[in-house]
């Protein structure tokens, strides 16, 4: 592995994992721009899985040493990439737009049914706590009703 092949590989990583925090954001053009990143780099990715230039694969006559030929397929596949990402770029840009049209913002809210489930969960972790608390005994500073407490009650003559 050379050195170019190595940066390029650190930049294919480095702009992945960018695209990837941005997809995460809350508002919609961090996520436009995620989708933008991820699509150039999986297009600087095809490029460099192409390995090194070559002749051109079309000459019109078949030649014994082919393996000097350029692999078409990679390049194929980067315009390819390009195209849908410029697809979903549109889409994505008529997105934003009209939210930006519908609340002034870009911002992703919670939906009302994940708050409703939150708030749910929230106030029973709250009252398990509050059954928790009324079920323990109450604390009493006098020492003599806390070792009677800690005694074993006597047992009946049908339990032994």
């Amino acid at each position: 592995m050379t050195v170019l092949d190595l940066t390029t590989a650190l930049v294919v990583g480095g702009l992945f994992a960018a695209g990837f925090f941005l997809l995460l954001q809350r508002t919609l053009m961090r996520l436009l721009f995620g989708f933008l990143i991820l699509g150039h780099a999986t297009n600087l990715l095809l490029l460099a899985a192409a390995g090194p230039a070559g002749a051109p694969p079309i000459t019109g006559e078949v030649r014994a040493g082919s393996e000097a030929d350029a692999d078409p397929l990679p390049q194929a596949m980067a315009l390819t990439a390009i195209v849908i990402t410029f697809a979903l770029t549109i889409f994505l840009l008529a997105l934003v737009h009209r939210a930006w049209q519908l609340h002034g913002h870009d911002e992703v809210r919670d939906d009302a049914e994940d708050r409703r489930i939150a708030e749910n969960q929230e106030r029973e972790h709250t009252d398990a706590d509050t059954a928790d608390r009324e079920q323990r005994p109450a604390a009493s500073s006098d020492p003599t009703s806390r070792s009677l407490s800690m005694r074993e009650e006597p047992r009946s003559e049908a339990e032994q």
